[in-house]
Formats: C-alpha cells, sequence, structure tokens
C-alpha cells in the first residue's frame, strides 16, 4: 500500500506564472500529507479555450515546469507528473511529463486533440507506457480516457493509471440553445464522471485522475477562421478522482469544491478486469450531439493551427 495524490487546480488562461505558483502550493501540500505519487492535471500552465495568446504559451522541452515537477521530486521523494504544451522543431504536442524520485523524465503526448485544444497542438504518437520504479505506469490525457484506442495501447501492458482532463461543459448562455446545451451539460458531467473507473476497470488498474474546476470564458470557433467566433461562457468540470484496481472510487472531488486534492492508500498493481472493452471507437455511447460538435470542432480547430504554424506564429514562451 502507498500513499497516493491527485490535485484539482482553478488555472488562469494563458497565464503561466500564475499557475505554475499554483500547482506548486497544490502540489506541496498533498506532498505535506504524505503522498508519494501524485498526479497534476492536463494543462496545468494554462487553461485551454479559443484564445490566440496560447500560440504563445508553448514551453520547450527543457522548461520551468519541468523544471518544478523535478525539484519537488527529488526533494520529496516522490512521482509526479501532468501535462503541458510542449513545443518541438516545428510544431507543439500536449505532453504529459511524469518525473521520478530521482528526477527522471519520460512523456506521454496526447493521441488527438480535443476539439477546440486542436488549434494549439498535433497529436502525438507514442503508447505512454513508462518504466519506472514503482512500476510500469500508463497515461492519458482527457478524451483519451473515453477512447478504445487508448485500451488498446495500455492493456496488459501497465500497473497503474496516471491521468488528467481539462473537461469543459457545454456554453452556458446561448439562450435560444438554453435547453439543448442544458441536457448536453448533464450527460457531459456524467461521462466525466464515470470516466476515470470506467478505464480502470476495463484496465484492471488502479487510476489517479486529477482535473480542472472553476469559470471557463472566451471564445469558440464557429468555423474553420477566427474572423467569426461565438462566446464561450462555460465551466470545467472537476472530478478529481482516486480509483483502485477494482474500480471502486476511494476519493472525490467535485467541481463546486474548486481547488485542492484529495488522497488515499492504494495498491498500485493491477487486478483482472471488470469491464470489457466495447466494439467501438468511444468508450461511452456518446449522444449523435457529441460527435457532431467533435467533428465540427475538430475541423475548425485544426484550420486554425495548420494556419498558425504556416505563419510562425507558434511560439515558445518567454
Amino acid at each position: 500500500m502507498i500513499k497516493v495524490g491527485a490535485v484539482q487546480m482553478v488555472a488562469r488562461t494563458a497565464d503561466i506564472a500564475y499557475n505554475l505558483a499554483h500547482i506548486r502550493e497544490l502540489a506541496e501540500a498533498v506532498i505535506a500529507e504524505g503522498a508519494k505519487v501524485i498526479a497534476l492535471p492536463e494543462f496545468f500552465t494554462t487553461s485551454i479555450v479559443w484564445d490566440r495568446r496560447l500560440w504563445g504559451c508553448s514551453l520547450p522541452p527543457e522548461n520551468p515546469a519541468l523544471e518544478m515537477l523535478q525539484a519537488l521530486a527529488q526533494n520529496h521523494g516522490v512521482m509526479i507528473g501532468g501535462s503541458y504544451l510542449e513545443k518541438r522543431g516545428e510544431d507543439v504536442f500536449n505532453t504529459y511529463a511524469l518525473v521520478q524520485p530521482d528526477g527522471t523524465v519520460s512523456k506521454h503526448d496526447k493521441d488527438l486533440p480535443t476539439m477546440v485544444e486542436g488549434a494549439f497542438y498535433k497529436k502525438g504518437a507514442d503508447d505512454g507506457v513508462h518504466e519506472t520504479s514503482l512500476g510500469r505506469v500508463g497515461t492519458a490525457l482527457c478524451w483519451e480516457t473515453i477512447r478504445t484506442q487508448t485500451v488498446t495501447r495500455l492493456k496488459d501492458r501497465i500497473d497503474f493509471l496516471m491521468t488528467g482532463s481539462h473537461w469543459w461543459a457545454p456554453p452556458t448562455r446561448w439562450y435560444v440553445m438554453n435547453g439543448f446545451f442544458d441536457s448536453m451539460a448533464r450527460s457531459n458531467q456524467e461521462h466525466m464522471a464515470a470516466a476515470p473507473a470506467e478505464l480502470a476497470r476495463i484496465l484492471g488498474v488502479p487510476n489517479l485522475h486529477a482535473a480542472h474546476a472553476g469559470d471557463l470564458d472566451g471564445r469558440i470557433l464557429l468555423m474553420p477562421t477566427d474572423k467569426i467566433t461565438g462566446i464561450f461562457p462555460s465551466y470545467l468540470l472537476g472530478e478529481t478522482q482516486i480509483i483502485d484496481n477494482k474500480g471502486a472510487v476511494l476519493a472525490r472531488m467535485k467541481r463546486e469544491e474548486g481547488a485542492g486534492f484529495v488522497t488515499a492508500e492504494l495498491d498500485p498493481t493491477p487486478a483482472s478486469p471488470t469491464l470489457e472493452t466495447p466494439e467501438r471507437f468511444w468508450i461511452p455511447r456518446l449522444e449523435k450531439r457529441f460527435h457532431l460538435f467533435w467533428h465540427h470542432q475538430n475541423l475548425c480547430a485544426g484550420a486554425m493551427y495548420r494556419s498558425a504554424r504556416r505563419q510562425g506564429l507558434l511560439r515558445v514562451n518567454d
């Protein structure tokens, strides 16, 4: 048994300095509670919404966020990981950096950008399996946790999961479509709440899932250009959870609880899966409206990423 923790943060869009200070404070607090493995959220350096400033929020492979993780790991003898935008060559990736107690770093790039995220990074191609002193760790980010291709790359290859999300709700003030978005929001929240345990049960491993909470206020792409955009008043869904190897939720934070963390005593070893892998692309049965939003936003965001790359707008934050 080992004490583990997962962090829930309330980030500021495109404010790397604030977010690094915020996540460091939360990480130090959970370490002070005795946690030896700590999961941080996806995009812990900045939240994501349509905002041109994010083209300048990528970090180089050696960067202050990674240095912070290494300092925490080595100074406190912990394993810690989370994701940020990392620029390598001409492209940007959503990179999960996992740091072991001796400072060793391994990385996983998210396989497919989720909707508006695609305006700021491209897909990765690695398997997300990390060999560590505590066993084989699998990493997955947000909607990676609800795709069967994630199961394919991790099944029978890991001892436990470290996952993170930046999962947002549909817009809250599109008054002519409130009924449509209200029902979509309820379904969306249910998918998010169930995702960490469902993936853990399919793989038969524990899962440390870290998340974002708080308001999200920006714009949304309506076409493959940002000359016409819509308002996007929304919020992040929270659901920071620690799941055991049978799929039981040992600790949980809802979005209404804001920033903080959860801890639990956990056996970080695999067991027999308790849920079959569905024979489809998505693990949950997503309603048609999710499919429509997924394809539309991926089209718009992908066009913006390619345009930004051609124009040299993808910049390392200085």
